[in-house]
C-alpha cells in the first residue's frame, strides 16, 4: 500500500443535519433510495435498491456477510448503586466476555456489576481497550443475552430498542452469531430482490465478519497513519476464493456488499493472492490503498472522519466520494444504519495488476 502523504481526519469531514440521520428502518427492506459513482467520472445517478438487478451485470458475484447481530447490550448497577451499560465486544466462553462499560466512574478490577435479570458479573481486567468479565451462574453467556439483552443499536439512534429492530437490525443472511453491530449494506434486502438478482444470473456467496463494538469508537488522532484499527474476527472459506476466480475468469465482477465485506475480501488478499483466511484483521484502508478482490462496492452513508468513510474514499476517491455525500445531503437522504445507500466503481488507479476495465454503473 502507498500512501503519498500525510492525511489528517478533517479532510474527511462533511456537514450533516442531525435531522437526515435515519432513527428508523425504512417501511420495507429494499424501498430505499441509490446514490451510483462512477469512480473514474465522478457522475452521479440517483436510483433506488430495488434497481440493483439491471445495475449489475449476469456474471457478477455479490458477496454478502453472514455474521448475525447478539442482543449484546445490557443495563444493570454497580454495588454502590450507580448506573451503567454494557456492551459486550465479544463472548470469549460459557461464561467469560469482553465488553465496553459505561457508567459515571470506571469500574475496578474485581467490582461486581448487576445485570437485568439477575445477572452478575465481575469485572477481571482491561483488555485491548475493553473490559473483561466474568459472569456468575450456570447459565451461559449467550443465552442470557439472547433472554435479557436489548438489540445494540448505534449511538446515533436516539430511542430504546423495539421488537421490531429485533428482526430489521438483522439482515435475511444472518446465520452465524458474533457481531454487535450489522452489516448494514444487507439490510436493504429481501426475499424479492434476491429472487430479481438470481433470476438476472447473479451469484451469491458470503464471507463470515463479527463486527466489534469499536466500530463506534471515534478516530482520536488527527493524522490519519496513526490509528490503529479495532481487530475483528473473520473468514474467508476456500470455496468462495474458488468462485472468485471463475467468476473474474468468466468476465464477471465481484460486487461487496458492505464495507465489512471489503474488509473481509482485502484482508485474505493482503499478503499476496486471495486465499483462505481465518482469524482477526486490523486492515485499516484509506486512501493509497490498492485493491486485489473488490470491484463493486454498495454501502450506507458513514459518519463524518471515519474510518468507514475514509474506506469508501479509497475505492470510489476522496473527492469524489465527498461530493456524493453532499449531493446526498442537498437531496435529503437517510443516513447511516438504517439509511440509503450508495453503489460505487472505483477511482481511476486504486487497483492492482492493471485491472481498470469498463465498471461505470
Amino acid at each position: 500500500m502507498l500512501v503519498s502523504r500525510a492525511m489528517r481526519r478533517s479532510e474527511f469531514d462533511y456537514d450533516l443535519p442531525g435531522e437526515l440521520i435515519a432513527q428508523v428502518p425504512p417501511a420495507q427492506r429494499g424501498a430505499g433510495r441509490l446514490l451510483c459513482l462512477d469512480g473514474a467520472s465522478g457522475a452521479l445517478r440517483e436510483r433506488r435498491v430495488r434497481d440493483l438487478p439491471e445495475l449489475l451485470r449476469p456474471g457478477d458475484l455479490l458477496v454478502f456477510n453472514d455474521t448475525r447481530v447478539i442482543p449484546a447490550r445490557l443495563y444493570g448497577r454497580k454495588d454502590s448503586g450507580g448506573r451503567l451499560e454494557l456492551l459486550v465486544e465479544r463472548v470469549l466462553g460459557p461464561h467469560r466476555l469482553l465488553a465496553q462499560v459505561r457508567a459515571s466512574k470506571p469500574v475496578r478490577e474485581g467490582q461486581r456489576l448487576r445485570f437485568e435479570g439477575d445477572i452478575e458479573a465481575e469485572v477481571l481486567g482491561p483488555r485491548d481497550g475493553f473490559r473483561e468479565l466474568r459472569v456468575a451462574g450456570n447459565v451461559p453467556v449467550d443465552e442470557l443475552l439472547e433472554r435479557h439483552g436489548h438489540v445494540p443499536l448505534p449511538p446515533y439512534i436516539h430511542r430504546p430498542d423495539t421488537r421490531e429492530d429485533r428482526e430489521r437490525y438483522q439482515s435475511v443472511f444472518a446465520r452465524v452469531p458474533g457481531a454487535v453491530a450489522a452489516p448494514t449494506a444487507s439490510l436493504h434486502f429481501d426475499e424479492a430482490l434476491v429472487a430479481a438478482l438470481e433470476r438476472r444470473g447473479l451469484g451469491r456467496a458470503f464471507v463470515t465478519l463479527h463486527v466489534g463494538a469499536g466500530t463506534f469508537q471515534p478516530m482520536r488522532v488527527e493524522e490519519v497513519e496513526r490509528h490503529r484499527m479495532h481487530a475483528e474476527r473473520l473468514e474467508v472459506g476456500a470455496e468462495l476464493c474458488r468462485r472468485i476466480r471463475r467468476t473474474r475468469a468468466a468476465g464477471g465482477r465481484v460486487v461487496a456488499i458492505g464495507t465489512t465485506v471489503v474488509r473481509a475480501l482485502e484482508s485474505a488478499a493482503a499478503h499476496g493472492g486471495l486465499g483462505p483466511f481465518r482469524g482477526e484483521t486490523r486492515l485499516f484502508i484509506r486512501p493509497g490503498f490498492r485493491f486485489r478482490v473488490v470491484d463493486v462496492m454498495l454501502t450506507n452513508f458513514h459518519l463524518p472522519q471515519s474510518t468507514l468513510l475514509m474506506l469508501v474514499c479509497a475505492f470510489g476517491g476522496r473527492d469524489a466520494v465527498l461530493r456524493a455525500y453532499r449531493h446526498a445531503v442537498s437531496e435529503r437522504y437517510r443516513f447511516f444504519s438504517y439509511g440509503d445507500a450508495m453503489l460505487v466503481t472505483p477511482a481511476a488507479g486504486v487497483r492492482e495488476n492493471g485491472r481498470e476495465g469498463p465498471d461505470a454503473i
